[in-house]
């Protein structure tokens, strides 16, 4: 064998010049870390869509939603997301300018969401309320609108969350704008002296109040399901608010750089199909968007609010900066 025939049967040997095999299409989920858990929907949502999608979709967990968005403006047209999930309808206006997000495709007709939603760019997959969480073996009577919060004794501590970088607390911040209009840096500055502290996520405050170190956090309405299903037990409890509460649905949206856009369209479908759906309610503790998803007992306990509160996607764009602006100027002082 001279040298002209040794070097292509030495490159076949070797696997040079081969044609690689190619591997099933990789589908990228940037989300908040919680979803992506072990505890939480993604392992569940990723082993059923892998059984039929003939792809390897993988979850990236970041800190929260709102830190998912902004790693996705933050790498733009190169980033390696193909979907945003986790998105809180406040933002929905701001990731609506960013130019980010391309059509989902999915028909959102027949999905049951506490208002009216039908979006081309952002699919709603979940959804719950806000509250005040507290537990019922040491308050007995706990306040029932905001004018009793803020009227309670300075000893009742709070733990709330911050409006820049985690959804409950921007919830909060529009929850009392909704409430109170232009005289909500008034309500900020007789709830300053309640709140013992502001973090960065929800977690940091849930575990603080579940140490023992606050007496109320602002969580969900659905929290106390988690703990009734998980933990068999009952004393942790939402706080039914006489003005209301505000909305929280989460959306996911397909990016307008991913190079996958026909599957990431299968996944939304498949997100708010009954499989996914009825994973939602004991692995996320929210409400499905899919009337066909089944219910655990636990959550007919839970409070019913009497009125729903939520801006527009286009209010909450408009007037979020300033809002927050205002929140910390009296959180500062």
């Amino acid at each position: 064998m001279n040298i002209r025939t040794l070097l292509p049967a030495l490159a076949l040997a070797l696997g040079l010049g081969a044609p690689a095999l190619a591997g099933p299409p990789v589908l990228t989920v940037y989300t908040y870390d919680s979803f992506a858990s072990e505890w939480g929907p993604g392992p569940v949502i990723e082993k059923g869509f892998e059984e039929i999608c003939g792809c390897d979709l993988q979850f990236v967990g970041l800190d929260s939603s709102i830190g998912a968005f902004n790693r996705i403006r933050l790498e733009g047209a190169s980033s390696r997301a193909d979907i945003l999930l986790g998105l809180d309808i406040n933002l929905a206006g701001e990731a609506r300018a960013s130019g980010l997000f391309a059509p989902h495709g999915v028909a959102l007709g027949g999905l049951a969401t506490p208002v009216p939603w039908d979006d081309p760019l952002f699919a709603p997959f979940d959804w719950g309320h806000f509250a005040f969480v507290y537990d019922s073996r040491r308050i007995a009577t706990p306040p029932a609108s905001f004018e009793e919060l803020m009227a309670a004794p300075d000893d009742l501590k709070i733990v709330i969350q911050d409006p820049r970088s985690a959804t409950p607390g921007l919830g909060l911040l529009m929850w009392v704008r909704a409430v109170y209009g232009d005289a909500a840096p008034e309500v900020w500055r007789r709830l300053k002296p309640k709140i013992l502290t502001v973090t960065k996520g929800w977690w940091d405050s849930y575990s603080l109040f579940l140490k023992g170190e606050a007496d109320m956090v602002l969580s969900y309405t659905t929290s106390p399901a988690y703990h009734a299903v998980v933990e068999g037990e009952t004393f942790i409890k939402a706080a039914a608010f006489a003005e209301g509460h505000y909305l929280q649905m989460e959306l996911a949206a397909v990016t307008a750089s991913s190079d996958q856009p026909e599957l990431a369209r299968r996944f939304i479908a498949y997100l708010l199909g009954e499989a996914a759906q009825s994973a939602i309610p004991t692995t996320n503790w929210m409400f499905p968007v899919n009337p066909d998803a089944e219910l655990p007992d636990a959550f007919g306990d839970l409070v019913k609010p009497e009125r729903t509160l939520a801006f527009s996607a286009a209010e909450a764009h408009a007037n979020r900066k300033a809002w927050i602006a205002e929140w910390l100027a009296v959180m500062g002082e």
